[in-house]
């Protein structure tokens, strides 16, 4: 129990104190088997709560304090005596070596000395290990970011509906029903032995479902790199199950271990992503039933992997054929935006005549149809993305130019859009079937390829603001340089002629 763990670190605490020269606090010390409890799930206590206090003391005697000069003096001296009795056996004066092998086994034990805590030693001297060092630690070994370690679960909790709406666009139902489910497992209300969260997302391409996954990564475990991708699509056969898990003993690859367990092994935290699961063979999505309910998986090497504190989502495709046309374009898809308002009207046109919810519908029917029910039963939520509008189109037009003008900020330029080019980008990369990927590549040839010309013609240089917008003909994108007018210059043109005046001048007068 965390209690007798905490008990046993108290009684030790004196003696690594004394070794290690620093005090530990009382927060250091809950704060390891707190800790050391909830993301080193690998190691049981009180073994890996004392690893942790012992290497945190450790560390902080080496960056306070360094090496005595008492120490260093003594060390010396070792060296200086073992070189004087291997002069003294070259030249046979034997009496004067044995004299000196004596001064050297004598002065190890001084240094000895120098790490002895005694009553005498002036404890207040000692640096302290605090909690935010044990962290540090943890953050080391687990790859955690030491800000999610030590930020208030409830406090991230409460917002991550807010922090995951931020980067997924119109997907509202979709983002609620993620944060609500992670709540109930975070907070344990559901079973503990379950992962924290297990989803599966359908819906057509590009509409949202990995950036969810990789906004989920980011909120709660602090970056995009606590997200492990499996791509379903290498797994189509029988035998490779084996990839999945590690090789059994006897086979090639059986030290490698395998491409899901050995990652989760590693980072326990974290949000695995299986991509298009539809395609990946029977066999391979019966060893996900073991995950889905006990949580674990054993590998081909015999070692359980707690999938406890993962984040499962499957994402598929499967019913976007019934939401499409057979030359790529929906059923019943419409160009003219009359009376817009009307949600009713803006399903129908974006779903072909149906609702969303008869979109749905259809998309849950081919889903039960394809995957067997003890799969699909084991899954806490089930989420149909919305094909985005075109006003969430125009959102996400906003994101990806603020997304490029950071990066171009990085080599010097400063960049303006008119709301006239935005609305351009947004009507043209508009194809509900494919989501928003047609818009990032428009971006990529519209305004990333025609930077790259301005650049290289130097139209634009290092220093200017590059406005972007819409040409006369209203067929493409021009970039040009934005004349700043006056009011916006650090300085006015008559104070700085009034300046080289001034300098011409004293040059003068110099001369």
């Amino acid at each position: 129990a965390q209690e007798d763990a905490v008990e046993i670190l108290y009684g030790l605490r004196p003696h690594y104190e004394c070794h290690h020269r620093v005090q530990i606090s009382d927060e250091a010390i809950e704060e390891a088997v707190q800790l050391s409890t909830r993301y080193i799930t690998d190691r049981f206590l009180p073994d890996k709560a004392i690893d942790l206090i012992d290497e945190a003391a450790s560390r902080l005697r080496i960056s306070r304090e360094g090496q005595s000069d008492e120490s260093r003096e003594l060390r010396q001296s070792l060296e200086a005596v073992v070189a004087e009795k291997e002069k003294a056996v070259r030249e046979e004066a034997f009496e004067k070596a044995a004299y000196l092998k004596e001064e050297e086994d004598r002065l190890p034990q001084s240094l000895g000395r120098l790490g002895v805590c005694s009553l005498e030693s002036n404890r207040q001297d000692w640096p302290v290990l605090t909690a935010d060092m044990i962290a540090d630690i943890v953050s080391s070994w687990t790859s955690i970011p030491v800000r999610s370690l030590t930020e208030d679960d409830s406090e991230r909790l409460r917002r991550l509906e807010d922090e995951l709406k931020k980067r997924v666009l119109g997907q509202d139902e979709a983002v609620t029903a993620v944060a609500k489910a992670i709540r109930r497992g975070r907070l344990g209300l559901k079973d503990p032995q379950r992962p924290t969260g297990s989803f599966i997302f359908l819906g057509t391409t590009g509409v949202g479902k990995t950036e969810l996954a990789k906004a989920l990564a980011e909120t709660m475990f602090g970056n995009e790199n606590a997200l492990v991708r499996i791509d379903m699509s290498e797994y189509m056969e029988k035998f490779d199950v084996s990839k999945l898990i590690g090789a059994p003993p006897g086979y090639v690859g059986y030290d490698e271990g395998g491409q899901l367990t050995e990652k989760v092994r590693r980072r326990p935290y974290s949000v695995v992503l299986f991509d298009e699961i539809e395609k990946a063979h029977p066999d391979v999505m019966n060893a996900m039933l073991q995950i889905l309910e006990d949580g674990r998986l054993t590998d081909g090497q015999g070692r359980t992997v707690d999938f406890k504190n993962t984040i499962l989502i499957m994402t598929s495709n499967i019913g976007a054929r019934l939401l499409v046309g057979q030359e790529g374009r929906r059923i019943g898809f419409k160009f003219d935006h009359k009376d817009e308002d009307r949600e009713e009207e803006r399903e129908a046109e974006i779903y072909g005549g149906k609702t969303y919810a008869e979109a749905r519908d259809l998309v849950m029917e081919e889903l039960h149809r394809t995957f067997s029910p003890e799969f699909v039963n084991r899954v806490d939520e089930i989420i149909f993305f919305r094909m985005l509008d075109r006003e969430t189109m125009r959102l996400i037009v906003d994101i990806m130019l603020n997304q490029l003008s950071a990066r171009i900020a990085d080599i010097g330029l400063m960049t303006q859009v008119t709301d006239q080019a935005k609305d351009w980008l947004a009507d043209r990369g508009y194809q509900p079937q494919y989501g928003a990927r047609p818009l990032r590549r428009l971006i990529q040839t519209e305004v990333e390829d025609r930077f790259s010309e301005a650049l290289l013609d130097h139209t634009i240089a290092k220093g200017d603001t590059a406005l972007v917008d819409l040409d006369q003909s209203g067929d493409h994108l021009v970039i040009s340089r934005k004349e700043m007018p006056p009011e916006e210059l650090p300085f006015e043109p008559a104070a700085q002629d009034q300046a080289e005046d001034e300098e011409d001048e004293e040059v003068i007068k110099e001369d």
